[in-house]
């Protein structure tokens, strides 16, 4: 595996005016955790691809990162593991019948679509250990052709994509009952992580405070994670105004502001879009967010706009994580 030479070459390749360009088959941006992929067996193919946020990239994983591109994303979706609610409050049982002895979820930290697995895991109560995956060389994952995560392993069964994670998960913990909130699913895979890093990267000094907390987390080298926090940094407040020019957005406090209202109008005066329980499509939304509820995009989202309740709601359904910590 080829290293960074310095940070200048780093940050100076990351930030140099390539032009975007998007997967044929994933024309989709990786907004709340911009990692980039190479298709080469290299990890890091000697240089940062972080104008690549365009990367091969579907609405159910994340692929293979550069250092800084895999920090960026271990950032955005865990800040807020720490602030569940104490209490415990019923969460739905999953079926009788479903009973898995083991299952284990391969996964980057940050990740919205690994938090969306677990928001799933964690409100059904079901059990699970975790393997965080090193972006730079996936050895946690090399025994799997499928080389991006999340990836969750149930009874030794691989399952891959998130959507397709919960689908799979759903029609066993609830046979039978009809998922009412795919519509909004998507919604949130098309359209709400597309505001996320421009809000995110916003200005430098929260670039900085989102790959400060990227830098602490995950499986990294000290090495990666000194070179993640301060070339990913300045690289990614370069692609965020990128990003924003591919989405149309002007003003990206204000799109996110307009996502929230837009989620909090679909509860129709509800606790929960699935009425008085959370439905899946509520799990994704709070999958999704939580990494970013307590930066400072998250934190004005919950000032300026009504989503705030409906947020302190979900943490407290979600409860405690189901995790299980492994014995050191």
């Amino acid at each position: 595996m080829k290293r960074f030479s310095g940070l200048n070459r780093a940050i100076s390749r990351a930030t140099q005016p390539a032009a975007l360009t998007a997967s044929p088959t994933h024309d989709r941006i990786l907004h709340t955790a911009p990692y980039t992929t190479t298709s080469s067996s290299s990890p890091f193919k000697s240089r940062f691809l972080w104008h690549h946020a365009i990367a091969n990239h579907s609405s159910g994983h994340w692929t293979r990162s550069a250092a800084a591109n895999a920090v960026a994303g271990t950032m955005m979706f865990s800040v807020a593991a720490s602030t569940l609610a104490e209490e415990v409050h019923a969460k739905e049982a999953p079926s009788k019948n479903f009973n898995p002895k083991e299952v284990v979820l391969y996964q980057y930290e940050a990740c919205p679509f690994c938090n969306k697995v677990k928001a799933f895991l964690d409100y059904y109560d079901i059990p699970y250990k975790v393997v965080e995956v090193n972006p730079i060389n996936k050895k946690e994952i090399k025994w799997s052709d499928y080389k991006k995560v999340p990836i969750l392993v149930v009874d030794g069964e691989p399952m891959v994509d998130s959507s397709e994670i919960i689908d799979k998960l759903f029609l066993r913990v609830r046979p039978g009952t009809p998922d009412l909130g795919l519509e909004w699913r998507r919604w949130v895979d098309n359209h709400l992580v597309h505001v996320l890093s421009p809000n995110i990267y916003r200005s430098p000094s929260e670039a900085l405070e989102s790959f400060d907390y990227i830098a602490t987390q995950g499986n990294f080298s000290f090495t990666e994670r000194i070179m993640a926090k301060y070339a990913g940094a300045a690289a990614m407040y370069f692609v965020s105004k990128k990003l924003k020019k591919r989405y149309n957005i002007t003003d990206e406090r204000a799109a996110l502001y307009e996502a929230a209202e837009k989620w909090v109008d679909a509860l129709n005066g509800q606790k929960f879009l699935g009425g008085s329980k959370p439905n899946l499509a509520d799990l994704a939304v709070f999958g999704v967010l939580k990494p970013i509820r307590y930066l400072k995009s998250g934190r004005d989202m919950v000032e300026h706009t009504r989503i705030g309740e409906w947020y302190s709601r979900m943490e407290s359904e979600v409860g405690k994580s189901s995790r299980v910590m492994e014995q050191k």
